[in-house]
């Protein structure tokens, strides 16, 4: 009757053989009393620790990786910004350079209207002994007056070898600086070069886009309008013919009795037009009236039909009704005595269980009692 030889399951019965094992294993451990009362398991615990050593080497190591990762990126972050903050300074620089070399307010055209040593730079009343502007009556100068002409002279030499050294230094400065500015000026204007030829490329080829675009949109649009013109034609031409037609077979013309019916509707008539009823519409009118009559006996026939039909209906789900609730009323009655008579049982049942627990559970223990402890390591 049943199927007693089924194979069995390797690894169900694997699983069973390893957990009998470790259980056999756990025994011999707790039941040892010296190991139990005197020391503990120092393999596990010994395996616990070199467990969390390698764990926290490991966390450490994954830290200082983490750590050396951020010591580089700041140290990238903090070069980049300084070299940022070097070409600003560089820039600033060369710009201040320039405006104090190319841009000073000495080579204003309006500075002689404010420059404060205007006074000591205008010429004086008398600047040399040759002075043309000195005359004979204007008591500047003398006959025989330039007692130190030697020493200035001398002075005026020196003075000369001076200028001229500071203006070779100066000038090979400037020629230094226009060099460094033209090689400034030369790579900026490569750069915009090259940016210029980028932007032209890119607006050569947006403009033939956007050429095609207008071609194409034109064409249709071209297109469009024949097609609306030869429509325009074609409509003209029909309007025509359809506007000689209605003269050639006009009610005018062909002297049509329809011509007194008004435009609004067909039961309606112009007076001015209309010559009276004829013996076929007036047959006409009195045959739909008579089929006017029968139909509507016709409805209300149907509609006392109808009615019968609905209180047949009605009654019939009443009685229904009637019937599902009386079988309700007596399901209700049975489901009340099911469960009166198991809430019965279950009350038997507990008071044996109550009696069984005071009487056979519920008293001293023996020594049997006591021998069906320690018999497993759980």
């Amino acid at each position: 009757m049943y199927k007693l030889d089924i194979p069995l399951d390797l690894k169900e019965a694997s699983a069973i053989e390893r957990r009998r094992k470790l259980e056999k294993e756990r025994q011999n451990r707790i039941f040892n009393s010296k190991i139990r009362t005197i020391g503990v398991d120092l393999d596990a615990l010994t395996q616990q620790v070199n467990d969390r050593k390698i764990r926290e080497n490991t966390e450490k190591a994954r830290n200082e990786s983490f750590m050396s990762d951020m010591v580089r990126n700041d140290k990238i972050v903090m070069m980049l910004q300084k070299r940022q903050e070097q070409d600003i300074h560089n820039l600033d620089k060369s710009v201040n350079e320039f405006r104090d070399r190319y841009q000073r307010p000495e080579t204003r055209k309006e500075f002689d209207l404010y420059d404060p040593d205007s006074k000591k730079k205008d010429k004086p009343a008398r600047v040399n002994d040759d002075d043309p502007r000195c005359g004979v009556s204007s008591m500047q100068k003398f006959e025989g007056e330039d007692l130190n002409s030697k020493a200035r002279k001398s002075l005026q030499n020196e003075q000369l070898r001076e200028w001229s050294l500071k203006q070779k230094k100066d000038k090979e400065e400037a020629m230094a600086q226009q060099k460094q500015a033209d090689k400034l000026h030369d790579m900026k204007r490569i750069e915009l070069d090259q940016r210029a030829m980028e932007l032209e490329t890119s607006e050569r080829v947006c403009r033939r886009q956007i050429e095609i675009s207008t071609k194409e949109f034109n064409q249709a649009q071209m297109k469009e309008r024949k097609e609306k013109e030869n429509l325009k034609h074609r409509h003209e031409q029909d309007d025509n013919f359809t506007e000689i037609s209605n003269h050639v077979f006009g009610d005018m013309l062909t002297e049509n009795p329809a011509v007194a019916s008004s435009a609004f509707g067909s039961h309606r008539v112009i007076p001015d037009r209309w010559k009276g009823m004829s013996p076929a519409q007036l047959e006409e009118i009195r045959r739909i009236q008579e089929q006017q009559r029968q139909e509507k006996k016709r409805l209300q026939e149907e509609e006392w039909q109808r009615d019968m039909e609905w209180d047949r209906q009605r009654i019939n789900v009443a009685k229904a009704g009637t019937i599902l609730e009386q079988r309700h009323s007596r399901l209700q009655k049975d489901i009340r005595t099911s469960q009166d008579e198991a809430n019965a049982h279950l009350s038997a049942e507990q008071n044996a269980h109550k009696n069984f627990l005071t009487k056979e559970v519920y008293i001293n223990p023996t020594a049997q009692y006591f021998a069906q402890f320690n018999t497993s390591s759980r």
